[in-house]
């Protein structure tokens, strides 16, 4: 409270003064003050009155400094929350009730009450006191200077929106237009998780993921999003619109759930804003807004996007086209026959989530020094060099930078052997089994000592086409073995393994051909986190490709390959590589099944074989 009355001008606390001074009970106060705000029940309790009353005497200078990220806190800025606010009246979008579920210091509902002239009723939820009371304060004061101003009823609550009842603002709504306006917080489950923070969800799989997704990454949530989906559920029942400040990796989220969630919404847009002015935040934000009610029309799933400075001018259009989700309709039309179902299965490189002691440098012969420093001479049987995503940089990969202790051939395969094959390895694990004690990933859980994830006989082929899934480029890369040893790739790369050079050559030439490139823009988002993801990757239709190019083409893809490795590429291999395939039992999941070229009408990007 003391934060929220220092705000204020001095005129304004010079006028608080004068009315409240004779006042001695919190009822009476509020009588007044609603009058003059329309915010109903000001004052909690007496408490909070004689409180204020005290502070509205000379000020001490107050510091509430708060941790930023316990908050998701990016304060919209008093010019955004204006133009946004502006922007939806120029739409013709006039509520009768406003919600905003984490108001903050209150940029937003300032700026309704500025800009809303029709409104009757505001409703605000928000965690934390200081800006609980400030927000308050603040209409107050702009009430106090706004004499003539429409004041609609405002209630603010001090609350967790997760644990607050909505139900008694569903009553009110009727059939009144309602607005959700805000700017919820900007960070993640795990990341409030990490922080102890108590402003978080209780746990439940709302996106209804399988048993395995819901335990790894994709199991980790924007709060923003949820607290969205939770405005979906609850409101777009009625009259209405939606219009929040988020990420744009939570738009694209939303927009990828509604076939699967059915949530009552359309006529998405994504208004982008430039977070970096506005929030000093390096993220791609918009503002995503989207009317309540149902819309069998296809264009229920696509969301437009364009500038929030010029709303009219469409950049893109992304969503779900029939069955498939793409980030730019117009481009998606050209290249869509590659869109299908990959004959290989992709695979993620290998996850250890103990990379103190797992990565190793080398330093000579059976030395070795890990991430805490610690030097070790060790047999190398079980290690193997390592590519990181920042190591896919070039066409072909033939050294790397690091070492990884690979202690499973497949997943849940037992670690006993390893005391006997490799003592001294063994003994420096042992000596660091409290590392792998600390992991919180629940897929260690009542596995065999020093377990890793993403491992398959796959990981050991000596041939592997590798593409980083965190990087904007969309290259692939031809990773060849060292040493007579496969090198492994880490979890943030994906990869195609190859038992001869030749397959695996003619798939890198295919990928980093102008039809998947071209496919691969017009379906990543390359705002996310992570653009290529194995959901991305299975979709290319690589035989489909394969089809529609000539072996010249071919030719000018390797061209750049060192002379020895392509000896064995001529054009018999490759139309036998093209038009049939062994159909191999899928032992490590990378063997493509029979297939031949599909007869398709050609497209403007085929080539002529």
């Amino acid at each position: 409270m003391q934060s929220a009355i220092r705000h204020l001008q001095s005129d304004t606390v010079q006028y608080l003064k004068a009315r409240l001074g004779d006042i001695s009970a919190f009822d009476i106060a509020n009588d007044l003050l609603v009058a003059i705000s329309g915010i109903d029940m000001f004052f909690r309790n007496q408490e909070d009155f004689l409180a204020t009353k005290e502070l509205l005497k000379p000020c001490f200078a107050v510091s509430e400094e708060t941790d930023r990220r316990e908050y998701g806190d990016f304060q919209t800025p008093s010019k955004l929350a204006d133009s946004i606010c502006s922007h939806l009246t120029a739409e013709n979008i006039s509520p009768d009730v406003i919600i905003e579920p984490t108001f903050g210091k209150g940029s937003f509902l300032l700026s309704a009450v500025k800009l809303f002239g029709e409104v009757k009723e505001i409703y605000g939820v928000e965690i934390h006191e200081p800006y609980y009371w400030q927000t308050k304060f603040s209409i107050l004061e702009y009430f106090i200077n706004n004499r003539k101003q429409n004041k609609p009823k405002i209630f603010l609550y001090h609350n967790n929106v997760f644990q607050f009842d909505f139900g008694t603002i569903e009553k009110s709504i009727g059939r009144h237009n309602v607005l959700i306006l805000g700017n919820p917080p900007w960070v993640t489950n795990s990341e409030l998780g990490s922080l102890d923070a108590h402003n978080l969800p209780g746990k439940s799989n709302f996106k209804a993921l399988n048993g395995l997704d819901a335990i790894t990454g994709k199991g980790n949530f924007d709060i923003c999003e949820y607290i969205i989906l939770m405005m979906i559920k609850l409101f777009s029942k009625y009259n209405g619109h939606m219009a929040m400040l988020t990420k744009n990796a939570v738009i694209k989220n939303l927009i990828y759930d509604l076939p699967k969630m059915n949530y009552n919404i359309h006529n998405s847009s994504a208004l982008r804003i430039n977070a970096k002015e506005h929030f000093d935040a390096s993220v791609e934000a918009s503002l995503f807004k989207c009317s309540f009610g149902r819309d069998d029309n296809q264009s229920a799933f696509l969301c437009k996007v364009s500038m929030l400075a010029s709303p009219n001018v469409v950049e893109n259009t992304f969503g779900w086209v029939r069955d498939k989700f793409v980030s730019d309709m117009t481009s998606y039309g050209t290249h869509k026959k590659y869109d299908g179902v990959s004959q290989y299965i992709w695979r993620q490189g290998i996850k250890h989530d103990c990379s103190n002691i797992m990565e190793l440098d080398s330093l000579s012969g059976n030395k070795y020094r890990n991430g805490l420093g610690q030097e070790m001479n060790i047999e190398n049987d079980m290690i193997y060099g390592l590519i990181k995503s920042s190591d896919l940089h070039s066409p072909v990969i033939t050294q790397h930078r690091k070492h990884v202790i690979v202690t499973q051939r497949m997943i849940g395969e037992s670690t006993a052997h390893i005391e006997y094959q490799s003592p001294k390895l063994y003994q420096y694990l042992l000596q660091n089994k409290h590392h792998f004690d600390q992991r919180k990933s629940s897929i260690y859980k009542n596995k065999p000592l020093f377990s890793i994830f993403g491992v398959g006989e796959y990981s050991f082929k000596p041939y592997k086409v590798a593409i980083s899934g965190l990087y904007k480029r969309s290259s692939f890369s031809l990773v060849l073995p060292v040493n007579g040893k496969p090198l492994m790739l880490d979890d943030t790369c994906y990869h195609l393994g190859f038992d001869n050079i030749t397959d695996a050559i003619f798939v890198w030439a295919v990928l980093n051909s102008v039809h998947v490139q071209e496919l691969l823009a017009s379906i990543t988002f390359l705002d996310a986190k992570r653009p290529y993801t194995k959901d991305v990757l299975m979709r290319l239709d690589i035989n489909q490709v394969a089809c529609d190019m000539t072996y010249e083409e071919i030719v000018a893809q390797i061209g750049s390959l060192d002379k020895t490795m392509i000896v064995d590429v001529n054009e018999d291999k490759w139309i036998i590589f093209r038009e049939q395939f062994t159909n191999v039992k899928d032992k490590g999941g990378d063997q493509p099944s029979l297939f031949a070229c599909q007869i398709l009408i050609p497209s403007p990007l085929a080539g002529e074989g």
